[in-house]
This record gives C-alpha cells, sequence and structure tokens, in this order.
C-alpha cells in the first residue's frame, strides 16, 4: 500500500455538492492499495500513521504522534498514487489493486486507526470527490508498505 500522509489544520470531503466527512487537526491520508497488498500492508500503513511523531512538543520539535494531540485521520482511497508515468505520457494503472480487493483493505487501515485510538472518517470509494485541506507546516510523508524509498 502506499500512502501520502499531510499533517492539516483541517480537511474535507465533498461528494456531489454533500459533505461527507471533515476532520480538525490531524491527517489527512492518501491511500492507494496495489495488486498483492492484504492484512500486513494495511497493518503496516495503520501502525505508521497512528505512530508517526510530527506533532511539535512544547519545545517545539516534531515529538507527538496524531493521538498525542488528539487529532483525526481522515483517509482517502486513490489509486492514482499507484500510477506509474515512468513511460509515455499517460499513467498506467496496472498494478493497482482492482475495487473489489482495494476497498476492503481501506476500510481496514481505518478499522485499525480506529482500533489505536485515532478517530477516523472515510471519503467515498469510488466516487468524485473534492478534497480540501490545508496542510500545516507543510508537513508531508509518504509512506510505502512494500519498499523504502
Amino acid at each position: 500500500m502506499r500512502c501520502v500522509v499531510q499533517r492539516v489544520s483541517r480537511a474535507s470531503v465533498t461528494v456531489a455538492g454533500e459533505r461527507v466527512s471533515e476532520i480538525g487537526r490531524g491527517f489527512m491520508v492518501l491511500v492507494g492499495a496495489l495488486e498483492g497488498d492484504g492484512e500486513e500492508d494495511a497493518r503496516y500503513c495503520a501502525d505508521k500513521i497512528a505512530g508517526l511523531r510530527v506533532f511539535e512538543d512544547d519545545a517545539e520539535k516534531m515529538n507527538l504522534s496524531v493521538a498525542d494531540v488528539g487529532g483525526e485521520v481522515l483517509l482517502v482511497s486513490q489509486f492514482t498514487l499507484l500510477g506509474d508515468a515512468r513511460h509515455g505520457r499517460r499513467p498506467s494503472f496496472s498494478h493497482a489493486a482492482r475495487p473489489e480487493v482495494a476497498e476492503p483493505l481501506c476500510d481496514r487501515v481505518r478499522d485499525l486507526l480506529i482500533e489505536r485510538g485515532v478517530p477516523t472518517c472515510t471519503g467515498r470509494f469510488r466516487t468524485h470527490m473534492e478534497v480540501e485541506l490545508v496542510n500545516d507546516g507543510p508537513v508531508t510523508i509518504l509512506l510505502d508498505s512494500r519498499r523504502a524509498f
């Protein structure tokens, strides 16, 4: 699984003019599932998201997690994170997991975050979403359950 984690002061998702999810301080996470991803990948991502220490402590050091600051997570499935644009001008999405595999994996990441005490909401799978966020810092972290950057 591949995730883009952005520290935000607020974020929301709107579908067809209806606000379906909204958070205050926390993480906006875009998540994409690859072919072959499973429970281990979902656990890796949830553990990393819940444990990332990128919020400032009293000494202004990035030393606190989203749970430490009482933050929330807005998790949005985004298969385009898996686009391979190395050849030509149109990205290939052939390595993205099929929707019937990707949706339960994204739901599993959500459930695991909630189990870890992090309030988590989602966008709507397979819909056109308008995502608004205010990136705080900016702080943006890339996670990949299969390889190091």
